[in-house]
């Protein structure tokens, strides 16, 4: 069976500036690596954080980035002025429906609630059959270790079936996400949560 093409990737983040230089530099790397690739990056095109470094890691690499940014944001000036493209939508709703509708792939780095809500919708989305492409969590530093174990938790305490465990893969570096983007096979529709 032929492997799907990997073109353009999701990426979620921390839009916070004060987190470790760790966090940046691994999405700074993952940026670049993506756009060493010829992949092209979608983001929710903040200014700030980690969906900064991985736009500037991507554009200093010669990569394509689309932001996609809610009217409200754009008004209190948080969108990144640099940008390759920009879509401007009418609330966060639009944003989500309209970066998972172009992506081949969802990356999520580091993040925080907002991070958590993207990521989370992205896995219901797929265990319902609603979204069929690659998730990939970039666990820098074990950031994500807490939620990886309550999420082995649903599983223990029978919320969630053994098999929606495989709708995601861990990724410990920007390297790995990339090689785990290529492989990951599409999701099963057949096997949507009931």
């Amino acid at each position: 069976m032929e492997k799907p093409e990997r073109n353009t990737i999701v990426i979620y983040g921390a839009s916070s500036p004060h987190v470790d230089d760790i966090f940046k530099d691994q999405a700074y790397q993952l940026g670049r690596l993506l756009a060493g690739c010829g992949k092209r990056i979608v983001t929710g095109a903040g200014f700030t954080g980690l969906m900064n470094a991985v736009e500037n890691g991507a554009l200093d690499a010669g990569g394509h980035v689309t932001g996609i940014i809610p009217q409200f944001m754009v008004e209190s000036g948080w969108l990144h002025q640099n940008l390759s493209e920009v879509i401007v939508t009418a609330d966060m709703h639009e944003r989500k429906s309209r970066m998972a509708q172009m992506a081949d792939a969802v990356v999520a780095l580091p993040g925080g609630t907002g991070t958590f809500e993207e990521l989370f919708e992205v896995i219901t989305w797929k265990m319902l059959g609603l979204f069929t492409k690659p998730i990939v969590i970039l666990n820098t530093d074990g950031y994500y270790d807490p939620m990886l174990a309550m999420l082995d938790r649903t599983v223990e305490r029978k919320f969630m079936n053994q098999r929606f465990l495989d709708m995601w893969a861990v990724a410990d570096t920007p390297e790995q996400a990339l090689q785990q983007i290529d492989s990951m096979p599409d999701w099963d529709c057949s096997q949507r949560k009931i």
